[in-house]
């Protein structure tokens, strides 16, 4: 297949606690709902959850240092599969078709903060539509471009996405790890988010 799942699973239960936490950064939350929230065991959620209390990012479920943890979570993070193509006006191709799908990177970052121009369009798929998205790439398009990347991954990475400008976008602090692995201006971007969507 063009695209598949990352096969290696395991550090998806820590992305999706991480995620979590970020993502309910009120310190307000209990771990026994993170977990449940992260769709991980109790236990496990302790554990890790601990660890990070004993390196100074956590205070129970509150956050002290959210760029450590986002170095943290860039550490453990499993990379999703990707596939390049080349899609004529990609952003109208996605609004046209039934199929899911969570922005992310520069087109994410250019309607959440407008730093970036949106020169790339990158986008996760679920794993159970990618064929159909691989059909969609054939009658609109070829396999191979630059313009636009199709993700796979944990199927987490749509939690808490947001709807902007009618697109589906994924959640800031996944946008903010995205921007961070691509490195360059999208790493500066990324930084800037953190302070503005963490107050750091």
């Amino acid at each position: 297949m063009l695209l598949e799942k990352p096969k290696r699973e395991r550090g998806f239960k820590k992305e999706r606690i991480i995620r979590v936490l970020l993502n309910c950064d009120e310190g307000e939350i209990t771990k026994y709902k993170v977990a449940k929230l992260a769709n991980v065991s109790e236990p496990w959620c302790r554990e890790y959850t601990e660890r990070l209390e004993s390196k100074g990012i956590l205070r129970d479920t509150e956050i002290l240092n959210p760029s450590k943890l986002y170095e943290e979570w860039r550490k453990i993070r499993i990379d999703p599969n990707s596939l390049s193509v080349s899609l004529q006006k990609p952003l109208q191709v996605i609004q046209k078709t039934n199929l899911d799908y969570a922005l992310t990177t520069y087109q994410g970052e250019n309607m959440v903060q407008g730093m970036l121009f949106p020169s790339v369009t990158d986008f996760y798929v679920r794993g159970d539509e990618i064929e159909n998205w691989l059909d969609l790439v054939k009658e609109k398009g070829v396999f191979g471009g630059k313009n636009t990347r199709l993700r796979a991954t944990d199927e987490h990475i749509f939690f808490h996405r947001q709807k902007l400008e009618e697109f589906n976008i994924v959640s800031t602090p996944q946008l903010i790890v995205d921007l961070l692995d691509e490195g360059g201006p999208c790493e500066e971007a990324g930084e800037s988010l953190i302070d503005r969507f963490h107050g750091d």
